[in-house]
């Protein structure tokens, strides 16, 4: 299955407005405005899409509290939207959109949305780094972080569920949507990624109990490092709160920092995530602090030394 990644999640929220705020203020473009619905970009198109839980007419969420109310994948083309029809139609209702894209539900009850990418190809310069020992990544005179800098996030990263059952739900994405399985958390979930897709993982599938499934996060790519430090920082200043972070995972070596939202779920800021082909052997570990992070930090307002 030629699936490249998530294009879209889409909500329906108590809070309209105020989600609208957080998601523009986290640094995605608003690219849609009504009174009731409003679509919120990163840099190569893909986004956030919110709902007024009072008037919309969406999938019914999973659980109370839970405001996802559908994950919308992009394909390669329209071949790999004909062999997922015809793989998933074999044992539930797979309904074809006007437009061509393809509406579903996975095998925990997600909703899904299938269409050909909305992806931009982006062509974009890394964050830079000067190491001792090693050539210059910056030129002479040229500065790493300026005052008036505003990170903006690249592209959707990935999503965290909560499942009932996590070896049926991670059969259904493997077995059915060829995503491959990078890593593994004992007694927790896997780690997913799409065929087409080298980042370590878009999907995270968690085990809990039935009443607690839902989303417990998503995450945007941000530059690197650098650009989530003042990122999150930028966001603190603001009025957010910190869930978890900043620091660093383990499995995906990518930096993080978590904030409270009112979309339902935290929000995660996102950076330098490790890149797999299919020669990658999955590492398996419990499922703890130490093996969960390689470092925590702790911000704090900006004091003169």
């Amino acid at each position: 299955m030629n699936i490249i990644g998530p294009d879209a999640l889409v909500f329906a929220v108590a809070q309209f407005k105020e989600s609208c705020q957080f998601l523009k203020d986290y640094g995605l473009q608003e690219t849609y405005l009504s009174e009731t619905k409003a679509i919120y970009s990163a840099l190569d198109g893909t986004a956030i899409e919110v709902h007024d839980e009072k008037n919309c007419d969406l999938p019914a969420a999973l659980a109370t509290g839970s405001f996802l109310r559908q994950q919308v994948y992009g394909v390669v083309d329209q071949a790999a939207l004909d062999e997922i029809y015809q793989n998933l139609s074999q044992d539930r209702t797979v309904q074809i959109n006007s437009d061509g894209t393809l509406e579903t539900v996975d095998e925990s009850g997600f909703a899904l949305k299938f269409q050909i990418s909305i992806r931009k190809e982006l062509n974009l310069a890394p964050e830079k780094i000067n190491s001792p020992g090693a050539k210059p990544q910056r030129a002479v005179n040229e500065t790493a972080v300026t005052a008036l800098t505003t990170p903006l996030p690249r592209t959707l990263s990935h999503i965290v569920l909560f499942v009932p059952d996590v070896k049926k739900a991670n059969d259904f994405y493997c077995n059915r949507l060829g995503f491959r399985v990078s890593d593994i958390l004992q007694d927790a979930g896997s780690f997913l990624r799409p065929k087409v897709n080298d980042d370590h993982h878009t999907l995270l599938l968690i085990q809990t109990p039935p009443e607690a499934q839902g989303i417990d996060h998503f995450a945007f790519h941000l530059a690197g490092p650098n650009e989530l430090m003042i990122a999150g920082s930028r966001f603190t200043e603001l009025g957010y709160t910190t869930y978890w972070g900043p620091g660093r995972h383990i499995f995906g070596s990518n930096w993080f920092w978590y904030f409270n939202s009112p979309l339902g779920c935290h929000v995660e800021y996102d950076a330098d995530m490790d890149k797999h082909d299919d020669h990658w052997v999955p590492r398996t570990s419990r499922y703890a602090n130490d093996t969960t992070q390689r470092f925590l930090l702790k911000y704090s307002e900006r004091v003169l030394p």
